[in-house]
C-alpha cells in the first residue's frame, strides 16, 4: 500500500511538474525502503515509461508540447542516457548517491535563485 501511495505521489507530482519522477522515486526508495542507489534508479527508469506517456497525452491535448525542441533534444539524450547507463556499473552505490543530491540540490538552488529573481 505504501509503494503505491508513493506511485500516486510521484505520478501526480509528474504531471503536475513536467519531471519524470526519478527526484521523487529515487531517494524513496533508497531513504525509506532501503534499496540500493543503482536498482532505485533502474526501478526509476522503468516508471517513467507509464508516468510520460500519460502526462505527455494530456500537454499535447492542451497545446503545451514543442515537438521540434523536443526531437532536437532526444537526439542527445538518446546518446547520453546509453553512455550514462553503461557507464554507472563503474561508479560505487555511495558515490551515485553523492552525485544524485548534489544535482538535486545544484538544479533546486537554481531553480529556487532564478523564481526569486523573475519579476510578476
Amino acid at each position: 500500500m505504501i509503494l503505491f501511495l508513493l506511485g500516486l505521489v510521484m505520478g501526480f507530482l509528474s504531471g503536475l511538474m513536467g519531471i519524470g519522477g526519478g527526484i521523487i522515486i529515487v531517494p524513496a526508495l533508497v531513504l525509506g525502503f532501503g534499496v540500493s542507489q543503482h536498482s532505485a534508479q533502474g526501478i526509476s527508469l522503468l516508471l517513467i515509461i507509464p508516468t510520460v506517456l500519460s502526462g505527455l497525452i494530456t500537454y499535447h491535448r492542451k497545446g503545451f508540447v514543442d515537438y521540434r525542441m523536443a526531437g532536437l533534444l532526444a537526439v542527445g539524450s538518446l546518446g547520453g542516457a546509453i553512455f550514462g547507463a553503461s557507464y554507472v556499473q563503474y561508479i560505487p552505490a555511495l558515490m551515485l548517491k553523492k552525485i544524485f543530491g548534489a544535482v538535486l540540490a545544484l538544479l533546486g538552488y537554481k531553480m529556487y535563485r532564478d523564481v526569486s529573481k523573475a519579476s510578476y
